[in-house]
């Protein structure tokens, strides 16, 4: 091996991220990928790979910092990345225990940990709905006295809304802290805001948002996930009054939470009061088709220009931004009946990406116009529901492997 080659270690539990792989690799850096051993035959790009281990589960963080202290003894790691949400808090760990640039345990809590996130936040003064830890019991019932149901209980550490339940009286908290048992002081409750709930995803390098893109979803994606249904989101209106305080709030909360560098989802309500709430974070890119969603619309692709920020840190040098477009995009998504759902009758030009995926039907379009995407998702919504749509329970824990 070439003394003067970087290496990067990756770690990934679902398959996700390839183009970040692939970018490392064109920089010239060693790429190490990590991931669970149901993903052995995933679609990895094995051209940008040089080596890629597998482990049962990388939740398990000290056997992960075990297994990699163990590949260390031949190898030197000059940085660690976690491409997946779950894959956050042992890439921290990992950081710590070898004394490695980046993102610490500290700092991570508020990328991972819906409290911390929560008390960091409204410490800095940025708006959160009414919340509290599921913890002290008399504190809980006051709680519930001076703050309207319904509320939303919470786990800390799960990823998007996997795990929340919605709780609309005292009784239904009682008996689902009680299942918890010491799992309860894992869990948050918070005020229920109904709004329309918008997601900001940035580029951050040198701890300046470098790149910023603000869409709306058409359903929350809570009543999404409880209710089954249609999923949406779409470019808001450029330079409009809720783009400017949407950015401008991704920017507060980033600098209270202390990135540096890298990418990151985060999510906003607006109430029935007009204001901007701070929902959750994440030191990632967006699932569910967003990374196609931006680049429909500008021409950037977040885990590529993510890939080329970990690397322009690590060798100390500026990272240039590449020149983008502003049009407007749009995504839809849908579990469906049919095993591989036939989309050939729709045929609009705007249709930039057909997902691909078991029992799932989806598309990105694109235009240069926001009416235009706009219609198209309205019409391709009713047809949806008739040509495809399916649901199912939702999830009360992690999600297999094999999910994006």
């Amino acid at each position: 091996m070439d003394q003067a080659e970087k290496t990067i270690l990756c770690i990934c539990s679902y398959e996700k991220g390839q183009e970040f792989l692939r970018a490392c690799k064109r920089q010239q850096w060693r790429v190490i990928l990590l991931t669970v051993t149901v993903l052995e035959h995933a679609d990895w790009p094995h051209e940008s790979i040089d080596e890629i281990f597998f482990m049962p589960d990388l939740a398990k963080i000290d056997d992960v910092i075990r297994g990699v202290s163990y590949l260390a003894r031949t190898r030197v790691f000059d940085r660690i990345v976690a491409l997946d949400d779950y894959d956050v808090w042992p890439a921290a760990a990992l950081r710590e225990h070898l004394r490695m640039p980046g993102m610490g345990d500290s700092t991570v809590r508020y990328f991972r940990d819906k409290l911390a996130m929560r008390v960091q936040a409204q410490q800095y003064g940025i708006a959160v709905p009414a919340f509290i830890q599921v913890l002290n019991h008399q504190k809980l019932n006051e709680f519930m006295a001076n703050t309207p149901a319904p509320w939303v209980m919470k786990p800390r550490a799960e990823a998007s809304t996997i795990g929340i339940t919605k709780i609309n009286n005292p009784d239904q908290l009682w008996e689902r802290v009680n299942a918890l048992g010491d799992l309860q002081s894992f869990y948050v409750l918070e005020h229920y805001i109904p709004g329309q709930v918008c997601h900001v995803d940035s580029l951050v390098y040198d701890r300046n948002v470098v790149f910023c893109e603000v869409h709306q979803y058409g359903r929350p994606p809570l009543d999404v996930f409880h209710e089954g249904g249609i999923s949406t989101t779409h470019t808001i209106e450029r330079g409009s009054e809720q783009e400017r305080t949407l950015k401008n709030l991704n920017s507060k909360v980033l600098t209270a939470f202390g990135m540096e560098s890298g990418a990151v989802h985060m999510e906003f309500i607006k109430g029935d009061d007009g204001n901007f709430y701070f929902l959750e974070t994440a030191a990632r890119v967006g699932g569910a088709s967003i990374v196609d969603l931006i680049e429909a619309s500008t021409g950037i692709n977040l885990w590529r220009e993510w890939a080329k920020i970990e690397i322009a840190v690590a060798e100390g040098r500026p990272y240039q931004l590449p020149e983008h477009k502003q049009n407007y995009a749009g995504v839809i998504i849908s579990l469906a009946r049919q095993e591989h759902p036939d989309t050939s009758a729709y045929q609009e030009a705007e249709i930039v990406m057909r997902l691909q995926k078991r029992h799932h039907v989806g598309f990105v379009v694109a235009s240069p116009e926001q009416d235009r995407v706009q219609t198209l998702l309205d019409d391709y919504t009713r047809r949806f529901a008739a040509d495809f749509s399916a649901s199912m329970p939702p999830l009360e824990g992690r999600p297999p492997s094999t999910e994006s």
